[in-house]
């Protein structure tokens, strides 16, 4: 088994991965696509944007399946 920093120096980039880091107070997660990632950090495509996550504020990460295609919209009255 790997560790978290190990799984995301490794993974391709354009995975889709979910990423926790530490922040003051307690934990955040980045869910996203993998965009690049070094010895120092990693950059992960949210639905928000780009952010960069230092590798030793990471404590998990794991790559996760693509996102449900959007559900059709119900109209009111049908």
């Amino acid at each position: 088994m790997t560790g978290p920093v190990e799984f995301l120096t490794g993974a391709a980039l354009g995975t889709r991965v979910v990423v926790r880091t530490r922040i003051a107070g307690g934990y955040t997660d980045a869910l996203g696509y993998l965009r690049s990632c070094d010895s120092a950090n990693c950059t992960v495509e949210t639905k928000r944007g780009t952010v960069q996550l230092a590798l030793a504020e990471v404590v998990a990460a794991k790559e996760v399946p693509p996102a449900p295609a959007p559900r059709p919209r119900r109209h009111v009255g049908d």
